[in-house]
């Protein structure tokens, strides 16, 4: 009979790989740097909380804005990354959305 200890041994003798023959050891590539990790390439979800009376008024503004663009809808996904954009490339914009951060804690 075996022990707890002997199967956990063997389980992980089973995803280790086997030995190079001794010939080929040195011919082996020496050991190289740690694998980088890799830089993201997907989106990264952000999310908002908005008071009821500001997301009345987003999505009144959303409606007008696909209106006048002549779109069946903009998206809040849309206008939000557009301001996130603006607020990155603009350093007026930028200074005016720092000067209201006092007041919203």
């Amino acid at each position: 009979m075996s022990t707890a200890a002997d199967r956990i041994k063997a389980n992980a003798a089973r995803f280790r790989p086997p030995p190079a023959p001794a010939g080929e050891q040195a011919a082996a590539e020496p050991p190289t740097e740690a694998p980088r990790r890799a830089v993201r390439d997907k989106d990264v979800r952000r999310t908002v909380d908005l008071s009821p009376a500001q997301h009345r008024r987003l999505d009144v503004w959303q409606r007008e804005a696909a209106d006048n663009l002549g779109y069946a809808r903009v998206t809040g996904q849309e206008v939000l990354s557009a301001l996130v954009d603006l607020l990155l490339d603009d350093p007026d914009i930028s200074a005016r959305v720092t000067g209201m951060l006092p007041n919203r804690r």
